[in-house]
C-alpha cells in the first residue's frame, strides 16, 4: 500500500509547546550577544561606522562613506536603520548599543516570519499526515503548529546563526527580510493580503539591503510554485494566476527600487571568494547549517515524491538558491546565512517521518555535546578569574595579554540560572517518554542557546578586550592631541570607523592638504608611506598594537 505522505502522526503527538517557555527561550537566545559590549572587529565596526557617519551628518544618506570609502555592501536601509536608531534614542543611550536596536527587531522578525511560514506549509493538503484507518491522526491546525515549533527550534540550533545574527551588519537584514518573503509566500493562498504586503517589503527591503538578486530569485520561484501547486483549500481569492502575477510585479518593482537606488552589482563569479574551493564550502556549509542539514536531507529522502509540493518545494528552492550564491559568493558565510530558515523547514518536515531509535540518537548526542560544551565555558571562566586550572589560565593570558578579569554578578546569575535550566530541560527530557512531534530539537536548540548565553555572559569581558578596538584606540589616543585632525594611511574601514567612535579623531585622507601635524597608518603599509607624505618631515612617535593581534598595528606619526 502507497501512503500519501510518509508523516505518520497521531494527535498525541501535536502538544504545542508552551508559549510562556518559548518566548523566554527566544528572548534568552536574541537579547544576549546585544548587550554588554562594543562593535567587534570587522563587519560589526565597519557597518556601525556608516551608521555614525550618517547619524553625525557627515555622509550622504544615498551614498554613505567612510572617509571617502563606500561600503563593502551595496546596502543603504541597514545603515538607514541604525542612523534613525542612533538619532532618536535619547542622549544617555550609547551610539553603538542603540544601533543596534533595529537588528533586534530584524532577528525577532526572523524567528517569527519562520514559524509561520512552516505553520502554513505544514497546513497544505499535501503536508498532512497519513489519515488512520479509526481515526485519531493530527488534526491540521495542532500538527501545524506544532510543525512550527519544530521549525523554529531547528532555527535557532543551527550553529551559523549565533554570531551573525547578533552583528549590526547588512547580513542580518537580508536574514529578515529573506524570513519576511519566505513568509509571505507561504502564506500567500491562505492570507492573499497579508502574504502580498510580507512579500513586497521582504523584496523591497532586499533589494535596498544588498541582496536584490537573491531577492528576485526567491520571488520569481514563489510565483511560479503558487501558479503550478495551489493548495485546494487556499481561499477564493488567492487561487488561479492572481497570485503568482502579483508577485512577479513585486519582485519587478523591487528591482526597480535597487536600480534607482544603485543597489543592483553583480559580484558573483566563480573565481571570487571561495568560488574556487569547493572543499571549503562545503565544510563551511556542514558546520555553519549544523544540526538542521542532516534532518533537511531526510526530509528529501523522505518526501522525495512529494518534491513539488509546496511545502517543500518552496523551502527547497530558498536554500538551493542560498546554497548556489554560497558557492559563488567573496562572502559565503553571509549568503548561506539566508538559507537558514529555508533548511530549518526541511528539517521541521523530517519530524514527522522519524523513528524512535533516531530520536533517541539526537538526543544523546547533543546531550554530551552540549553539556561537555556547558562545563568547558564554565572551567575557563573559573580559571579566568581564579587562574585554577593553571593551563587554561595560562592559555587566556597568552591569547588576550593584558586582560584584566572582573567578576560581574548579573552575568554569573544569568548564566547560572541558564545551566539550571539546561539541567531541567535534560531531566525533562530523559526522565520520560515525550510523544510531542518536536522534542527531537529542543536538546539542540537548547543547547545551542545555552552555549551562546554562557559565551556571551562568562566570556563577554575578554570577548570584548579581544575583539573590540577600545584597547588600541584608547593607546593610540594618548600619545596624540586629540583636538587636532589626523591624516590616515591605508587604514580599513572598520579601523576608520574605530578612530573616528572610540577616539572621536577628525581623520582626513593622506595625501590631501590638511594641514594636520598627525599621521597614522599601519604597519604593513609603513613602507609605501613616502606615495603620500614626504617621509624626511614625519617622525615615528610610536605604534599602537590589538592585544590580541601582533600584527594589527597602527603607526602614528608626527610632523616635524
Amino acid at each position: 500500500m502507497n501512503q500519501p505522505t510518509p508523516a505518520i502522526v497521531a494527535q498525541s503527538a501535536v502538544r504545542r509547546l508552551p508559549r510562556v517557555a518559548l518566548l523566554l527561550f527566544c528572548a534568552a537566545y536574541v537579547i544576549p550577544g546585544f548587550i554588554g559590549r562594543g562593535p567587534w572587529k570587522n563587519q560589526d565596526m565597519m557597518a556601525f561606522g556608516y551608521m555614525y557617519e550618517l547619524a553625525t551628518g557627515h555622509a550622504s544618506w544615498l551614498h554613505p562613506t567612510l572617509l571617502g570609502q563606500p561600503p563593502e555592501f551595496d546596502a543603504l536601509l541597514p545603515y538607514w536603520l541604525g542612523a534613525w536608531a542612533i538619532k532618536l534614542a535619547p542622549p544617555w543611550v550609547a551610539a553603538d548599543f542603540a544601533a543596534r536596536l533595529p537588528f533586534i527587531g530584524l532577528l525577532v522578525l526572523t524567528l517569527a516570519a519562520t514559524w509561520y511560514a512552516v505553520y502554513y506549509l505544514s497546513r497544505t493538503p499535501g503536508a498532512q499526515p497519513v489519515p488512520f484507518a479509526f481515526g485519531g491522526e493530527a488534526h491540521t491546525t495542532d500538527y501545524a503548529r506544532a510543525m512550527a515549533d519544530g521549525g523554529l527550534l531547528a532555527l535557532v540550533a543551527s550553529l551559523g546563526l549565533m554570531q551573525l545574527s547578533h552583528e549590526t551588519t547588512p547580513a542580518l537584514a537580508q536574514l529578515g527580510f529573506t524570513a519576511l518573503t519566505f513568509y509571505g509566500l507561504a502564506a500567500l493562498p491562505y492570507r492573499l493580503l497579508a502574504g502580498g504586503i510580507a512579500v513586497a517589503l521582504g523584496l523591497l527591503g532586499l533589494a535596498l539591503s544588498g541582496a536584490p538578486s537573491m531577492g528576485v530569485l526567491f520571488g520569481l520561484g514563489g510565483a511560479v510554485l503558487h501558479f503550478t501547486d495551489p493548495p485546494d483549500d487556499a481561499t477564493p481569492e488567492a487561487r488561479g494566476s492572481g497570485g503568482a502575477v502579483l508577485v512577479i510585479l513585486l519582485a519587478a518593482a523591487a528591482s526597480a527600487f535597487a536600480a534607482g537606488f544603485h543597489t543592483w552589482h553583480w559580484r558573483l563569479g566563480a573565481n571570487e571568494g571561495v568560488g574556487q574551493e569547493l572543499h571549503t564550502v562545503l565544510r563551511l556549509i556542514v558546520w555553519f547549517t549544523w544540526p538542521a542539514w542532516p534532518l533537511a536531507l531526510w526530509t528529501v529522502w523522505r518526501w522525495r515524491r512529494q518534491l513539488t509540493r509546496r511545502h517543500v518545494a518552496l523551502p527547497l528552492w530558498f536554500a538551493l538558491v542560498s546554497l548556489a550564491t554560497t558557492m559563488l559568493a567573496p562572502n559565503p558565510d553571509r549568503a548561506l546565512l539566508l538559507g537558514l530558515p529555508a533548511v530549518a523547514t526541511l528539517a521541521a518536515f523530517a519530524l514527522p517521518t522519524f523513528s524512535r531509535s533516531a530520536s533517541s540518537l539526537i538526543d544523546w548526542f547533543t546531550l554530551l555535546f552540549f553539556s561537555g560544551c556547558a562545563l568547558f565555558i564554565w572551567i575557563m571562566w573559573v580559571a579566568i578569574q581564579t587562574g585554577f586550572p593553571p593551563r587554561p589560565a595560562a592559555n587566556v593570558a597568552r591569547l588576550a595579554p593584558g586582560f584584566q578579569a572582573s567578576f560581574g554578578l548579573i552575568a554569573f546569575v544569568v548564566a547560572l540560572a541558564a545551566t539550571l535550566a539546561w539541567a531541567w530541560l535534560v531531566r525533562w527530557r530523559t526522565s520520560r517518554s515525550r510523544e510531542a512531534i518536536w522534542k527531537s530539537l529542543v536538546l539542540p536548540a537548547g543547547g545551542t542557546a545555552l552555549c551562546w548565553l554562557l559565551v556571551t555572559t562568562l566570556w563577554l569581558p575578554a570577548l570584548d578586550y579581544a575583539r573590540s578596538y577600545v584597547a588600541q584606540v584608547s593607546h593610540l589616543v594618548q600619545k596624540l592631541d586629540p583636538n587636532e585632525c589626523v591624516e590616515a594611511f591605508g587604514l580599513t574601514r572598520a579601523q576608520v570607523a574605530a578612530l573616528r567612535f572610540h577616539g572621536g579623531l577628525d581623520l582626513r585622507a593622506a595625501g590631501q592638504p590638511s594641514g594636520c601635524r598627525w599621521l597614522v597608518t599601519t604597519q604593513e603599509l609603513q613602507p609605501a608611506l613616502g606615495m603620500v607624505a614626504d617621509p624626511q618631515l614625519w617622525a615615528l612617535v610610536g605604534a599602537a598594537n590589538r592585544p590580541t593581534d601582533a600584527k594589527d598595528n597602527l603607526l602614528l606619526y608626527r610632523k616635524k
